[in-house]
């Protein structure tokens, strides 16, 4: 026998309901899907690590991550687009190292590359590598080096783009090593790369992913790269540090960071769908064939890497009297 009153009863009923959506309406982000800002056009391979981490994470989370291009004025439309989006976690930004260089590279950012976003996790790193013409004479760094120095300002290394970071990695390799060499940007790594096979420049500098398959194609030679551990896509080519230089360490990044003031539960959430989604074995071995390590960070790590980061490039930029945007 039910004893209370018949109107207590209903008000009981009446505020379960009510309990029942406002607790639907304090959490839009379990139905509403995701934006991941991609400064990138589709097909590269900033963009397939985004979608290949996304995927795996909208099968975990139960929420569509929708990838949204926007390429261009070297990732600062896309920046600034997350930069004043709502922090309600709805919105993602896939930054990299060029969010580093640009603090340095440009006059004046419509944001502050530190205080407008949260980090939320380190997605992987891809490494870069000296190359050569196959059939060079330079077959290792010594013997480039070496003519470097015994022929001052008459190697010429090929990078992309002024201000891209195969081009600082480049400038910082040449004040690394104090040889006196120039360093020449073309507009697109199709370009460097016909030049290096063409003769017109001695050496490139590039990340793997456009030139692994002319590597493994005997078309050119990697004399080194450029980051702390060997490259698991060339196990037999000594890094620049094993080379005579240690602790020369550079490698392009990929990261996540929402707009600052997202609640720190909401960017627990989201660091810890990302490093469940990198610890997959797919999705490791997907990343490893765009040439990327799948390497997961905390919030904390990813600003300290992102803090250093642009303090050293923008040391670069200033010592090799690049001119700012």
């Amino acid at each position: 026998m039910n004893i209370l009153p018949k109107f207590a009863r209903r008000s009981i009923v009446a505020f379960a309901a009510l309990a029942i959506v406002a607790g639907a309406q304090a959490q839009p982000s379990s139905t509403k899907p995701i934006r991941l800002v991609v400064p990138f056009g589709p097909g590269g391979v900033a963009d397939l690590t985004a979608r290949t981490v996304a995927q795996k994470m909208s099968e975990s989370m139960g929420q569509s991550i929708i990838i949204d291009n926007k390429p261009g004025a070297g990732g600062v439309v896309a920046t600034d687009t997350v930069a004043k989006a709502a922090p309600d976690g709805l919105t993602m930004l896939l930054m990299s190292n060029g969010n580093a260089v640009s603090v340095g590279l440009f006059n004046k950012l419509p944001f502050d590359t530190v205080k407008d976003f949260a980090p939320v996790s380190m997605l992987g790193y891809f490494d870069m590598a000296v190359v050569t013409q196959a059939d060079s004479k330079f077959k290792t760094l010594q013997d480039l080096l070496a003519y470097a120095k015994a022929n001052p300002g008459k190697v010429n290394i090929g990078t992309i783009n002024t201000g891209s970071t195969q081009h600082l990695a480049a400038e910082l390799f040449k004040r690394s090593t104090g040889v006196d060499v120039q360093v020449i940007p073309f507009n697109g790594s199709p370009q460097m790369i016909n030049a290096l096979r063409g003769g017109q420049v001695d050496a490139g500098v590039e990340i793997l992913a456009p030139i692994l398959g002319q590597i493994n194609g005997k078309a050119l030679r990697a004399i080194a790269t450029m980051g702390t551990k060997r490259s698991f896509a060339l196990p037999d080519t000594p890094t620049v540090a094993e080379s005579g230089f240690p602790g020369f360490n550079v490698a392009s990044w990929n990261a996540l960071a929402v707009p600052a003031k997202t609640p720190p539960e909401v960017i627990a959430r989201l660091n810890k769908e990302a490093n469940k989604a990198l610890a997959s074995p797919d999705v490791k071995e997907r990343l490893r064939t765009l040439g990327v390590e799948a390497a997961g960070s905390t919030p904390e790590q990813q600003s300290k890497l992102l803090k250093d980061e642009i303090k050293r490039w923008s040391d670069v930029i200033r010592q090799a009297g690049i001119p700012k945007q």
